[in-house]
């Protein structure tokens, strides 16, 4: 296990926390900013299979996690890394995954600090499993949440929804369709950071990643959590052609695929413009849209998520119930 972890895991990520081998991460004193508010997650992934059209489940840990904290604000700036193995799991698998997480890592401008590996016997899990803990720091006087939240405002995501799930589907070998579709897997902070300046009065309100359930578990979450009605917008939704081919095939909905590279954002009506503008000219928001808008408090009973069709029509986006795709992070 010692020279595992000596000669396959820290040369991957190499850096001066990690080389030490102690049994934790010894940051330095005075290493968030004055005033910031310190930042926390962590999260599993159990993606089947291990490596997919875009990415593999070394890409899917640091993004994930790096995204989880950029929703919320804050600069990512170290992250976890857990290894549990199965026994019999390949040395160039491990080296291939060690180094996607190296170079998302080095995207996010993040560290993997500190760590730890357990192998399990055959069979006891697929192959591998990852948990990613992540630390970042939240800008003094940056506050986003429901009570932000105002009539009027408008929803954004940063591009096309459902690549990640339609990429996982296509890789296994359940179904004999070829689907040129790629994870969208991507690390979100940079593109969060130009969305809070081009908005620099307040004008973020809300942000969550669209992972599983897709963009219609968040928009429900959103209203569900902040007591609002939200209306969405059909033909607004960014969504490439061959997962909406994909999806009229196999009878699924892209609001409710998974994403790893997407954010909902809830923006003042000021802002929507600004920030739209900005997300545009960075490339995890070249199709970025706006695709719906917070209502009034409907004393009618309002279901909490509506959709408007391309017909003018309009029907309830309820929570998905159960899981459509397993094993997708």
């Amino acid at each position: 296990m010692r020279e595992l972890v000596a000669e396959v895991i820290v040369p991957a990520f190499d850096n001066a926390w990690l080389s030490t081998l102690e049994d934790q991460a010894r940051l330095p004193p005075g290493s968030l900013p004055e005033g910031s508010t310190l930042a926390f997650t962590t999260d599993s992934y159990v993606v089947s299979p291990l490596v997919f059209p875009g990415g593999d489940i070394g890409t899917l840990a640091v993004c994930g996690t790096v995204n989880d904290l950029a929703v919320g604000g804050a600069h990512p700036r170290w992250l976890s890394c857990a290894l549990i193995l199965e026994e019999g799991t390949s040395i160039d698998l491990l080296r291939q995954v060690l180094a996607s997480m190296a170079a998302k890592a080095r995207e996010a401008k993040v560290a993997i600090v500190t760590g730890d590996t357990k192998v399990v016997q055959r069979g006891a899990c697929d192959g591998l499993f990852i948990n990613t803990s992540g630390i970042g720091a939240i800008p003094a006087g940056r506050h986003t949440g429901p009570e932000t939240v105002r009539s009027g405002d408008r929803l954004i995501v940063n591009g096309t929804l459902g690549d990640h799930g339609i990429a996982i589907l296509a890789a296994r070998n359940e179904l004999a369709l070829e689907i040129p579709v790629l994870s969208d897997c991507g690390p979100l902070n940079e593109l969060v950071e130009i969305m809070f300046e081009a908005a620099p009065h307040g004008g973020i309100h809300w942000l969550r990643d669209c992972t599983r359930g897709g963009l219609a578990t968040i928009a429900n979450e959103f209203a569900t959590e902040g007591k609002l009605n939200l209306n969405l917008f059909e033909s607004a939704l960014p969504v490439n052609d061959a997962v909406r081919g994909a999806c009229e095939i196999l009878g699924l909905d892209p609001l409710y695929l998974a994403n790893e590279g997407k954010l909902a954002a809830i923006v003042s009506a000021q802002a929507a413009g600004p920030v739209l503008a900005a997300m545009h000219a960075h490339p995890l928001g070249q199709a970025a849209a706006i695709v719906g808008e917070v209502l009034k408090p409907d004393t009618r009973n309002r279901a909490p998520v509506t959709l408007r069709s391309v017909f003018g029509g309009e029907r309830v986006v309820d929570l998905l119930h159960g899981d459509q795709l397993p094993r997708i992070c």
